[in-house]
């Protein structure tokens, strides 16, 4: 089995289940699941500009937010994975695999909780 598999476009419905990346990326993604706290990481993440009233609100606040802007946010997450893993793939000099980490450890995480909320 290769540690590498070729690029993939991503879409809500198959990421980040179909997502391929190198091993130590996804399983340093999974450990750092059981550490997630969405109105914590997510308000870091995320760029102040597309979510003003995200980064504003309270903690309780951004967690309601968060709540109603799920898909958006779930879309940008895969957006921002795919801009990284394309940096990561041409090895462009401002890739940060530590960013690359977080995005994946929030994009895991908000799949499984919208996959939650539907269930």
């Amino acid at each position: 089995m290769n540690a590498f598999s070729p690029p993939q476009t991503a879409t809500a419905a198959t990421a980040p289940d179909s997502l391929l990346r190198p091993r130590l990326l996804m399983r340093a993604a999974r450990i750092g699941l059981q550490e997630y706290r969405r109105e914590r990481d997510l308000r870091r993440l995320l760029p102040q500009a597309l979510f003003p009233a995200l980064k504003a609100a309270s903690p309780e606040g951004a967690v309601r937010l968060m709540a109603q802007q799920g898909a958006a946010l779930l879309e940008w997450l895969i957006d921002e994975e795919a801009r990284i893993e394309s940096a990561r793939r041409t090895a462009m000099a401002g890739y940060s695999p530590l960013r690359h980490i977080d995005v994946m450890i929030a994009l895991l995480a908000e799949r499984r909780l919208t996959r939650d909320v539907k269930a």
